[in-house]
């Protein structure tokens, strides 16, 4: 196998073409004449030829010469197009970033976060992917997505993934105001089996995170309807259907406003931590590090609460 082209010795032989002396040569690379000599010599002796004749003082290309210097001009000037494009990602408002969010983050979350973001790299390209759980994770580990927002990964899935906490809340039943549980302000038990939750998409993974936690109450949940929409629970809760089961973050403006009433699940709270999650032993780029600042600022202002050390 032959052995790989050095830059430097590259550089020695376009500065000795150009200049056509070892002094001048020298001077312009800021190294010693035998320094420049030694890379020209190492260079003929890795491509087996002879690339300059020592003229007197002057030093001319041999045919062989002139026809590599057309080469490394060309390799040379690549290395600078590729050094000046990876310049340019380091740069403030310049590179790609790939979010990955669950719907109801891409609701309540994302648009300030963008907003904020984009003022600061106006020229970034930005891709957003939505999707849930699962979803998320699969993006990451195919390298599709950068980071993405989401509730915490199972802890079997978090050897794969550095997670920064964000937020911890609290999943409750939503009910309409002239719902019984509304007027005792809590959810009796015996109670629970018999009325029909509303419930975010079965292959969530708050579904499954709601469905332990009932297993675990030994409370069955057989009657239930299944949305993909955050949005759409609220609605039937609000006209009746049934009891929600939301983090009242999400419905913020309807608690205010009295058209829905938050109730505890149980004696027992069902918390969860949001955060950001990355491939594990990646370094984060600087337009990557800000966003994930900007989504702490921003829930922050938006009154979430920081999760513990320990959900």
């Amino acid at each position: 196998m032959r052995p790989t082209l050095d830059s430097r010795q590259l550089h020695a032989f376009a500065a000795l073409a150009r200049r056509g002396s070892f002094t001048l040569a020298a001077k312009d690379l800021f190294l010693t004449q035998s320094a420049v000599s030694h890379a020209i010599k190492a260079l003929e002796d890795d491509l087996g030829t002879r690339l300059v004749d020592r003229v007197g003082r002057r030093v001319l290309l041999t045919q062989a010469g002139e026809q590599f210097l057309r080469h490394t001009e060309k390799i040379l000037l690549e290395m600078e197009v590729a050094r000046a494009g990876l310049d340019t990602l380091t740069k403030w408002g310049h590179g790609r970033l790939r979010v990955g969010a669950s719907t109801t983050a891409c609701q309540h979350i994302l648009p300030t976060v963008l907003r904020e973001f984009r003022q600061s790299y106006p020229k970034c390209v930005l891709r957003i992917e939505p999707g849930d759980h699962g979803q998320q994770l699969d993006l990451l580990r195919s390298g599709q997505i950068d980071l993405a927002l989401m509730i915490e990964p199972p802890t079997p899935a978090l050897g794969e993934f550095t997670f920064v906490p964000l937020f911890q809340d609290e999943l409750r039943f939503l009910v309409a105001p002239l719902h019984p549980w509304a007027k005792l302000g809590r959810a009796p038990r015996e109670t629970i089996e018999a009325e029909t939750l509303v419930l975010y998409n079965k292959a969530s993974h708050t579904f499954r995170l709601v469905g332990e936690y009932f297993r675990e109450e030994k409370i069955t949940l057989s009657n239930f309807i299944e949305l993909g929409s955050m949005e759409a629970i609220k609605e039937l809760v609000k006209i009746g259907l049934g009891a929600g089961v939301l983090a009242p973050w999400i419905a913020r403006a309807e608690l205010e406003s009295g058209s829905l009433v938050s109730v505890p699940l149980g004696p027992r709270k069902l918390k969860r931590r949001w955060g950001v999650a990355h491939l594990k032993g990646r370094r984060l780029a600087l337009a990557e590090e800000t966003f994930v600042g900007l989504c702490e600022a921003v829930t922050e202002s938006l009154g979430l609460t920081a999760p513990r050390t320990a959900a």
